[in-house]
């Protein structure tokens, strides 16, 4: 059974990460039927985007640091 994307969330990032690996070695491995491996691909493609949201949300925070006057600003890289 699928899971709903408020289980997904319930989940940590890593295990969200776990799940997805073992999806892609299932198809990789070539053994599950047509139907059975768009069903896998499509939760696989839904694991992949919260992953990829996870990700972005997470740089935008590292990248924001906090100024000796107590206000946030993004944080740049000098060349």
């Amino acid at each position: 059974m699928a899971k709903t994307s408020s289980e997904k969330s319930e989940k940590t990032f890593e295990e969200n990460l776990t799940e997805l690996e073992s999806i892609v070695k299932e198809l990789e491995a070539g053994n599950v039927d047509l139907d059975q491996a768009i069903t896998k691909y499509s939760e696989a493609m839904k694991l992949a985007k919260y992953a990829s949201d996870k990700l972005n949300a997470a740089t935008e925070k590292v990248n924001l640091i906090l100024k000796e006057n107590g206000v946030l600003e993004e944080f740049e890289i000098e060349e």
